[in-house]
């Protein structure tokens, strides 16, 4: 039995050794290089938590943060929203649904370097598509990347725009839905409200939870597209730009090292505040199968 067990090890040492290699010491090494200063072109100085001080004390990572924070609390719940209406919208059964299932999701598999650029001559003051529409209503044009109270906004218009990417998930979850809960409602009496509110929205909790936690994780992460469009350089700058130019530009990699760690925590609260609250809102038809079977026992 003991070689047996040794000869199980040898068969996973592939992916022990990769996952120590390749997970593990890099961990250590980023936890080591937050506490010293380093350029990347001479020795680490160990400074211990200084670089964690620094960071309570820099107006520009406060602002990073509160950016960062700001546009996961609207963008999160929007696109969740967004997603699950358009998915509603084309879970029905007429005529082309299925070509706007694919335009809807097509966003979802385009480079997001290529939307960034779509997007960046859409949102520009001089040339851009929603300007020259609004100047056809005679309205002047706005600087969405250059108004600090529009950049905001202007980001919020790519969530709406790509919300087709989370649609999949919910439409996946509506079709799994029995339809004699639906049936018996009807038999109920419940009017169109009724149902969505305690079976389509009861039933989709699981893909919402999942949304939930994906768009979290993608919010406070947010940085191709905003390095690529920038805007106003307070509310254009969200976190992970910010960090990108502490490690790359100027070269402060014990700095921004300290940052990934504390973003990470963040990060890791929020997802387990998420699966905690989860108990109260989120639905299992399975779990509840299993609790009557054990009634009834």
């Amino acid at each position: 039995m003991r070689s047996k067990k040794y000869t199980g090890y040898v068969y996973i040492s592939p992916w022990i050794i990769g996952f120590l290699v390749f997970t593990i010491a890099p961990l250590i090494f980023a936890f080591y290089v937050g506490l010293t200063e380093w350029d990347t072109f001479n020795k680490p100085k160990y400074v211990g938590f200084d670089n964690y001080l620094d960071l309570i004390k820099d107006e520009d990572f406060r602002k990073a943060l509160w950016v960062t924070i700001k546009f996961a609390i609207i963008s999160v719940p929007l696109g969740i929203a967004t997603s699950m209406l358009i998915a509603i919208l084309v879970n029905t059964k007429v005529r082309g649904v299925y070509f706007f299932r694919t335009a809807l999701y097509m966003p979802a598999i385009v480079s997001g370097v290529s939307i960034s650029l779509l997007w960046k001559w859409i949102l520009d003051t001089d040339f851009g598509l929603i300007n020259l529409l609004l100047s056809k209503v005679g309205i002047a044009p706005l600087g969405w990347l250059t108004d600090g109270a529009l950049v905001m906004p202007s980001y919020l218009m790519m969530v709406i725009w790509g919300a087709g990417g989370g649609m999949l998930t919910y439409l996946a979850g509506l079709q799994d839905i029995p339809g004699h809960l639906y049936e018996a409602a009807d038999i109920d009496g419940a009017n169109a409200y009724q149902k969505f509110k305690h079976i389509t929205l009861t039933m989709l909790t699981p893909v919402i939870f999942y949304n939930l936690i994906m768009g979290i994780v993608g919010a406070m992460r947010k940085f191709g597209d905003a390095y690529i469009i920038g805007g106003a350089e307070n509310e254009g700058r969200f976190y992970m730009i910010y960090l990108y130019e502490n490690a790359f530009k100027f070269f402060k990699m014990g700095y921004a090292t300290a940052m990934a760690w504390i973003l990470f925590v963040i990060i890791m609260l929020l997802t387990l505040l998420a699966f905690k609250s989860s108990s109260a809102w989120v639905y299992y038809e399975t779990e509840v199968s299993t609790k009557k079977k054990r009634k009834g026992r």
